[in-house]
């Protein structure tokens, strides 16, 4: 079984591709150095909402990924996103 971190942010400065474009240069080659890592990616949800998930082949992965993520955005876009949830969950399949 496969385990997925899920978060969700509001963008309080810039724009969904500015934000996406720091994630991809910046927190994804972080994941990607991590065991377990499967992918990464973002979607813009409209209205200022943003989706994280990211895919881990185990459940402490995905919650190491989770706490790497919030240093990350911590030191990089603290001043251009706020959180509003963060998940760990069990992944039933992903086709």
């Amino acid at each position: 079984m496969q385990h997925c971190r899920v978060a969700t942010y509001t963008v309080t400065r810039g724009t969904f591709q500015e934000v996406a474009d720091a994630a991809e240069a910046g927190l994804l080659p972080i994941f990607r150095a991590q065991p377990g890592f499967g992918s990464y990616g973002v979607a813009d949800l409209g209205d200022g909402a943003i989706l994280s998930i990211s895919i881990w082949n185990t459940r402490q992965a995905a919650e190491q990924a989770s706490a790497a993520a919030a240093e990350w955005v911590k030191d990089n876009l603290s001043e251009r996103v706020e959180l509003v949830s963060n998940q760990v969950g069990d992944l039933a399949f992903l086709a």
